[in-house]
Formats: structure tokens, C-alpha cells, sequence
């Protein structure tokens, strides 16, 4: 892999983009840069994902060839909304460090005209705007562009999909005809291609993964209800994820604003965003989304587009959208950076030749899942609470001179009662709404057929048929299991503890049961896995792991194991015993105890 310096890369801005935290170019980075900033190389067509690194891609060859001592317009930098043209600015303005004499100036609507105006008369290099305030400034005879030498159309089929086609046509047409381009794209449709032949000279196209494709790093899952239980899923979802940071897409504003009603009603943190708000209530509002003081964001497509948030744990869509390009752009919104994600389908039965034709065009083929039962988001909500208490941080000066006498007014409760009564006060409202709640999925005939057929299979066929590793997988056995409160986010976080400083390792399908579980990993990491999960901790219990052999039964081996040894460990016993001194005696108590 190549250095930012090997690309080209000036020092002013290699020292900016280290502080940043830069290490080494993404994919979009190692092919455009070295082509931007070769003078002789022409226009440039990238078609790659949201979150894939396109603002540097552009960004740091656009500052290096602009002329400091010049003090006019010489980069002009499109963009579909005013939150990405703000986004934008600020990456450049990162950039440009250690480089004062460029500067870079957002233009766009909703912000006041005359001081955007000011900045221009006193003299800017790099203009990022939107099309209808350029034009607007453009008409009123304060923005030149006969020195530009660079042009960038960012997620132009955004703009396309916007209307802009004809601003779009009136701008470039006060550009200098030998400028360079470039457009960076998610998907290529027709337009696209049509304002590459007619504004572009020999464009070179690069591919980020392949055509209209989804981002590479999420994964794609789909719930099917009837349509009058999608809220009902919908809640499900955002409680069997207690760490959800999400978008909600819908497809009408009606839609967005009476979902997002009901998720406040409810008790969530979530806000709407759509058309009818004014500018004014959706910076707010987005302001809480990236300050996380709301968890949950409904938007329509219109209201989000161009909107750059990190970290997103899911994207969610309520409705799916008719155009798969608008699908590609909501599921790029997460896994971004070289992150994962997740992207959410909630459909009905009607929906399915949709979600199809959907995967047919991504080349991704989405789970179905089915919708979290009461038990398990119980559990997982439990399991998340006792993962906070461990990890919560104690100012032992701050808190320690109340300790004495919360004591005293709890003392004449046990261990265990003052445990209950924790987890009932969190928990009181979701234990009572959940009671006696029935399953939602939809159960078509297809699926069911499929179900019997399976279960009509011997179960130590069964129970083979999970022992055995896809093609060019190695399948691993490790003894903890959903009854020690072990899933799928917990396998990770073990992996990723226990194989520091390694390459990452890709995780395929997994199998939590009750006593153990299996995964699939590819088999060149299998012996660093098994090496590095076994003799690791997890909530006080060792653990064992091996490269999965199908002749053997480990449901039998698990159920002997609990039957033999009935004084392992719960979550809820390793927090009382920490409580009573610490793991280490809890550790020596159970020791003893199984040594008798």
C-alpha cells in the first residue's frame, strides 16, 4: 500500500493530513490523486460510495494546484445541499492548515447573501457552493469564474436527481472550456453519462468496487410483516440494538413526521427532518442528530440528501424507495471509512419483487431476519446494562462520601434483591410492554416449506449440517454460548481484543446455541483465532476454542459439561461476586467449589 507521500502529496498538506489522523490513502485516494495532480492527465469520472474517502480524493490535489499569490476563484467545487457543501469547506479548511494564503469559502442557500458576498470581493481560491445560490451570485455580476481550472461535480447524481440538470448546464457555461473535471458519482445513470460526453474531454473513469453497486462494508437484512406491524418492527429493531445510532428513511413527509411522533411518544430519542421544516428547525434538529442527543433520525430522501454523519450503526428503510439508486445512497450512509453497517429492509409480502429486483442491481443479496422475539431483546437489553456497570467510570473521591449512607438505607437488602431491583428500575416499562407480546413475522409458504423440509432431516444430520464450515471456511467451536449471555456483537469485541495487532478477521456465518457456538472464519486465520480466544475471559469463564470437528456432537458434550459442573458462573452471579471483592475471589471461590 502506498504513502500519501508516494501519491504526490505536498508536505504542508501531508503535516495537515497526519494531524488528521490519516495513515494510509483509501482505494478512491491511490487512484484519483496521482491523476489529479499530473497536469497532462485529463478528466476524471469516479464512481465509489459515500464515506469512501472522496473529499480528500479531490480535495488534496484541487489545494495543491492552486496558485496561493492568485487571489480570484481558481477551483469551483459543486455539491447537492448545504450540508454537504458545509461538510465539505470544513475538510478543505483541515487540509489547508498549514497553508493560510488559500482560501476556501461555502456558498450556499439559507445563509445570509451579503456577507457570502464580502468574502468573495475580498478574494477567494476555492468556491464549494450549491447550484441556485452560484447562480444567484453569478447574476449579480460578484462571482467570476474565467480563471477556474478545476471543477468538481460531487454526488452529481444527487444533483441530477435534485433538478439541477440546467443549473448545472448554466454554470459550467461561464467555466473556461480548458478546465480539468471531475465527478464523482455513487451510481451512473444516463444523465451522468450524458454530461460526461458533453462537458468532459476523454474522461478517465475510475471504479470503486463495482458499478451501482453497494458499499462494500454493510451488510443487507430484511424483516417481512404485515403492513399495519412495521412500527411494531421498527420498535423491536431499535430495542434489540441498545447502542443504536440510526437513520430512519420514509418515503412522505406525512410518513416521517408521524413515525417520528411516535417514537417520542414512546420514549425514544428521535426527531423528524423532511421538506416542511424550515432551515432554521432542520439545523437543529441536526445539530442533536450529531451531538447525539437523539438516537434516531426519520428522514425522507429529499430532507437527507448530502448528509454526512459518522458512525452510524444501522440504516433503517421503512419504505423502500422505487429507485434503486436512492437505495444505493441510504444504505452507503453507514459503513463508511472502513467501518460496517448494517442496512435494514422492513417490508410486507407485496414488497418482495421489489427487494429482488433491488439485490439483482447491488449485487448484494439481503438475510431475512427474523423480527427480535420479547425473550431475546430482554436479554440483550440485560446483558448491555451489565456490560455498562463493568465498564461505567467511578470518581471513588467524588461518590465515595455517600457511600456510607446509601448503605445504611439498603442494608437490610441481599446481594441479589438490591440486583432485581436495579434491573426492574430500568427495566419495569419494557418487562410490561413486551408481556404476552405475540410473534409479527410474516409466514409465507415458501419459507415454511423450507422449514419442514429441515426439520424433517434426522437432527444429527442437523446437527452436522452446523458443524460443517462453508466452502473455503474453517468452522471454530468456542464454549460459551447464548445462556451465558454470548451473541453475535460479543464475538466480535473478542476477536477484535484478542488478534491485536494482526489483520482483521472476516467473521461468516455464526451459530449461537445455548452452551456453545460456531463460526466460520476463513482457514488461513483459523489457528490465530482458536490461539487467541482460547484462555480469554469472558464475564469470568474460560474459554475453550478449537477447530470445529463435524464427527463430534458438542450439544451433548455442552449439556454433560453443565450437568458436571452445575457451579458455573452467571452474568448476574460475576457482578455479585465482584461486588463482595473483586473477580479474582470470585475466581478463587468457584475454583474451590469445583474442586470439591
Amino acid at each position: 500500500m502506498k504513502t500519501f507521500k508516494e501519491l504526490g502529496v505536498n508536505d504542508e498538506l501531508l503535516r495537515a493530513v497526519e494531524e488528521l489522523g490519516f495513515e494510509n490513502p483509501m482505494p478512491v485516494q491511490e487512484k484519483v490523486i496521482p491523476h489529479l495532480l499530473d497536469n497532462n492527465s485529463g478528466d476524471v469520472v469516479a464512481l465509489a460510495q459515500t464515506g469512501t474517502g472522496k473529499t480528500a480524493a479531490f480535495g488534496l490535489p484541487v489545494l495543491q494546484r492552486i496558485n496561493p499569490e492568485i487571489n480570484r476563484p481558481q477551483a469551483l467545487i459543486l455539491s447537492p445541499t448545504r450540508e454537504l457543501c458545509l461538510q465539505i469547506g470544513s475538510d478543505l479548511a483541515d487540509f489547508s492548515k498549514y497553508i493560510p494564503a488559500v482560501k476556501v469559502l461555502p456558498v450556499y442557500g439559507g445563509s445570509s447573501i451579503e456577507s457570502q458576498i464580502r468574502s468573495l470581493k475580498a478574494g477567494v481560491q476555492i468556491i464549494v457552493a450549491t447550484p441556485g445560490r452560484l447562480i444567484d451570485l453569478i447574476n449579480r455580476g460578484v462571482v467570476n469564474l474565467e480563471n477556474v481550472h478545476t471543477v468538481v461535480l460531487d454526488e452529481a447524481d444527487e444533483m441530477l436527481n435534485m433538478g439541477f440538470l440546467d443549473s448545472i448546464n448554466d454554470i459550467l457555461s461561464h467555466v473556461p472550456e480548458d478546465r480539468k473535471m471531475l465527478m464523482f458519482s455513487a451510481t451512473m445513470p444516463p444523465d451522468i453519462a450524458k454530461i460526461a460526453k458533453q462537458y468532459m474531454k476523454d474522461p478517465v473513469e475510475f471504479v470503486i468496487g463495482t458499478r451501482n453497486e453497494g458499499a462494500a462494508n454493510v451488510r443487507h437484512i430484511y424483516y417481512m410483516v404485515n403492513a399495519r406491524d412495521k412500527y411494531l418492527a421498527l420498535k423491536r429493531i431499535a430495542d434489540n440494538n441498545p447502542n443504536i445510532y440510526a437513520l430512519i428513511f420514509c418515503r412522505t413527509r406525512r410518513d416521517t413526521q408521524e413515525i417520528a411522533d411516535k417514537l417520542i411518544q414512546d420514549g425514544y430519542n428521535a426527531d423528524a427532518l423532511h421538506g416542511d421544516l424550515s432551515q432554521q428547525q432542520r439545523d437543529i434538529v441536526m445539530k442533536k442528530f450529531r451531538d447525539r442527543v437523539i438516537s434516531l433520525l426519520v428522514a425522507t430522501d429529499v430532507a437527507a440528501r448530502g448528509l454526512d454523519v459518522d458512525d452510524l450503526t444501522h440504516v433503517i428503510n421503512y419504505g423502500l424507495p422505487d429507485d434503486t439508486a436512492v437505495y444505493t445512497h441510504r444504505s452507503g450512509r453507514t459503513g463508511r471509512a472502513g467501518k460496517t453497517g448494517v442496512s435494514i429492509a422492513i417490508i410486507h409480502s407485496r414488497e418482495k419483487g421489489r427487494l429482488r429486483e433491488i439485490e439483482r442491481i447491488i449485487g448484494k443479496t439481503f438475510e431475512r431476519k427474523e423480527v427480535p422475539t420479547p425473550e431475546h431483546i430482554i436479554e440483550k437489553q440485560l446483558y448491555n446494562l451489565a456490560d455498562r456497570i463493568e465498564r461505567v467510570k467511578v470518581d471513588e473521591d467524588a461518590i465515595g462520601k455517600y457511600i456510607p449512607g446509601v448503605r445504611r438505607k439498603l442494608e437490610w437488602l441481599s446481594e441479589e434483591d438490591l440486583l432485581k431491583r436495579v434491573l426492574s428500575l430500568e427495566f419495569n416499562r419494557l418487562l410490561e410492554y413486551y408481556k404476552d407480546a405475540p410473534s409479527i413475522d410474516f409466514i409465507d409458504e415458501k419459507p415454511k416449506k423450507e422449514r419442514k423440509e429441515k426439520e424433517s432431516k434426522p437432527r444429527n444430520d442437523r446437527e452436522k449440517d452446523r458443524r460443517t464450515a462453508e466452502r473455503g471456511m474453517a468452522r471454530i467451536y468456542i464454549n460459551v454460548g447464548k445462556s451465558d449471555g454470548f451473541f453475535a456483537g460479543n464475538l466480535i469485541e473478542l476477536l477484535n481484543r484478542n488478534t491485536k495487532g494482526q489483520q482483521r478477521v472476516d467473521v461468516g456465518r455464526i451459530d449461537l446455541l445455548p452452551g456453545y457456538s460456531l463460526f466460520d472464519v476463513k482457514k488461513a486465520d483459523a489457528s490465530r483465532v482458536v490461539a487467541g480466544l482460547t484462555g480469554a475471559d469472558f464475564f469470568g469463564k474460560r474459554i475453550y476454542s478449537e477447530v470445529a470437528d463435524p464427527s463430534k456432537n458438542y450439544a451433548k458434550a455442552s449439556s454433560r459439561r453443565s450437568k458436571n459442573d452445575p457451579h458455573e458462573e452467571t452474568v448476574a452471579e460475576y457482578f455479585m461476586k465482584k461486588g463482595r471483592g473483586g473477580s479474582k475471589k470470585a475466581s478463587k471461590a468457584t475454583s474451590r467449589k469445583r474442586k470439591k
